[in-house]
């Protein structure tokens, strides 16, 4: 079950080059719409930490010779897939504002409809939801706590930040105001 492991993790790995070429092309479109970036201090700090989730899943499971336990670890699969669904709909919804840095463009309307229409921060969901998960596909339980705890600090100050500057948007300015766009 190693191998299959292994297999996942290069998938998310693969998956994870795909979203940062789609963050490339669109923080470029949002930028040249007039974005500004905010919080980018945090952005190395964020992109260190989801690399080492994947080299600690890895590491873990064949250091400490994890055994893989099918009442953890088919469940545990259905979440991280679950989380990869969820994040694609965001990025679908999203379009050219998603990417993996903060970045608000005055020309461009706040998003609420697909699972933003329920929640502020799905895309989070996602995140926190495949970081406990996919370690423990394979009972890497170590990094899975690990992760959780460093994405909940780094969680803390990127949603801040990601609010500050969503509250600069033209519509939710005029929302605050009581008015309509």
């Amino acid at each position: 079950m190693v191998t299959a492991y292994v297999v996942l993790l290069v998938a998310v790995a693969l998956e994870r080059l795909a979203e940062l070429i789609v963050s490339t092309r669109h923080a470029a479109a949002m930028l040249a719409r007039g974005g500004k970036e905010y919080g980018a201090r945090h952005y190395p700090a964020m992109v260190v930490l989801h690399a080492a989730l994947l080299v600690g899943c890895l590491v873990e499971v064949v250091v400490a010779d994890r055994p893989f336990v099918t009442a953890l670890g088919w469940p545990m699969l259905a979440v991280v897939l679950g989380s990869q669904a969820l994040r694609w709909w965001c990025i679908a919804t999203l379009g050219e504002q998603w990417n993996t840095r903060v970045i608000v463009s005055p020309e461009v309307p706040l998003v609420a409809s697909g699972p933003y229409r329920w929640m502020r921060h799905p895309n989070y969901v996602a995140v926190v939801a495949e970081g406990a998960a996919l370690p423990l596909v394979h009972t890497a339980w170590v990094t899975a706590l690990v992760f959780t705890a460093a994405n909940a600090a780094l969680l803390t100050v990127r949603i801040r930040v990601e609010n500050a500057a969503l509250s600069t948007a033209p519509a939710a300015r005029a929302a605050a105001d009581g008015q309509h766009v």
